[in-house]
């Protein structure tokens, strides 16, 4: 027997006000990048193609042919990001393009996450890291009006919040740095799983003090945290990744983008690896990215901010549900 919904389940679930205003934030993106001179571009939201990423689950897609000739069921994936495809833009000349787009994460639900959700993402070549943090600091003065971020090395707000070097401590450094901050500590993370505990000790004990008095960008990130990013060589080498914090809230994560192919190819395996140790299924190298790799990815600094948070946060609201007119459990 189907339960009916409830007779006003129809409703969305922001405000009228909440609406208006995420209106008038969307306004602001495109006026900022306007002023900046870059060009809003629109790429596939279902495509061959996905990140590959140990922790990001996309929806997949079965699309079937339609008779005339037969033609075999395929896979397609709605996308976490628009990377894959503005990285393709890149390649074929443009020089600073952004995008308002839908994105798609599996499993990603509750009062900070939507599995549908609205992203902002932007790429301008040429930039390197301080200059893609100090675009994201501007923009996110125009969008909230809290000043310009603080800006901190994530080993920096290690030191300042868990009171260990997180580029030099193994893991049993970490573990016990963890104990001491009473965190509870999930059963099915192994004692070696370095990057699994400074994750662990970011959530739980750096990021809610990230962005209190006014907005801040992380930066240089361990090297097995790298993503798409670019790593640094030093004593020891960064991953070229910073994110942007308010009120303890992640709003946006930026690289110095990786342009070598044979890495990201390396990076792409070692992330399937880890996902079938996961028990999930492995992902479609991104043939298309890599061929835009070879051809000759310029030199760029990109950055996606997931948008919904920021209007949470201008709204002065505590969840998502508060400026989506329809949430995933209404969608």
């Amino acid at each position: 027997m189907t339960i009916p919904p409830p007779p006003d389940d129809f409703r969305p679930t922001a405000s009228w006000a909440n609406l208006r205003l995420r209106a008038e934030l969307l306004g602001r993106v495109r006026e900022f990048f306007r002023e900046h001179r870059f060009l809003e571009v629109e790429t596939p939201i279902l495509s061959a193609e996905t990140v590959i990423d140990r922790h990001l689950e996309p929806f997949c897609v079965s699309v079937g042919g339609d008779g005339t000739p037969p033609k075999p069921t395929v896979r397609l994936w709605l996308q976490t990001s628009p990377e894959l495809g503005m990285k393709r833009l890149l390649a074929a000349g443009a020089t600073a393009i952004y995008q308002i787009t839908r994105a798609f994460r599996q499993g990603e639900e509750g009062p900070l996450h939507n599995p549908e959700f609205t992203m902002v993402e932007w790429y301008r070549v040429g930039d390197a890291m301080a200059e893609g943090m100090q675009l994201l600091g501007e923009l996110c003065n125009v969008l909230l009006g809290r000043g310009l971020p603080e800006v901190l090395s994530y080993r920096d707000a290690f030191e300042r919040y868990v009171g260990v070097d997180p580029h030099g401590a193994e893991p049993q450094a970490l573990a016990a740095a963890a104990r001491d901050l009473g965190v509870a500590v999930p059963g099915s993370l192994s004692t070696q799983d370095r990057d699994g505990w400074l994750d662990l000790l970011m959530v739980e004990a750096v990021e809610p003090n990230l962005g209190r008095q006014r907005p801040a960008i992380l930066y240089d990130y361990p090297a097995g945290q790298a993503a798409l990013a670019r790593v640094r060589a030093g004593d020891p080498p960064v991953a070229e990744r910073f994110e942007l914090y308010v009120s303890g809230v992640e709003l946006a994560n930026g690289y110095h983008e990786l342009v070598d192919p044979a890495v990201l190819r390396q990076r792409s395996a070692e992330n399937n690896r880890l996902r079938q140790a996961d028990g999930k299924s492995p992902l479609p190298e991104p043939a298309r990215l890599l061929a835009a790799m070879e051809a000759g990815l310029p030199p760029a600094t990109g950055v996606a901010m997931g948008f919904d948070r920021v209007a949470m946060l201008a709204a002065g609201a505590s969840e998502l549900s508060e400026v989506i007119a329809f949430p995933f459990d209404r969608a």
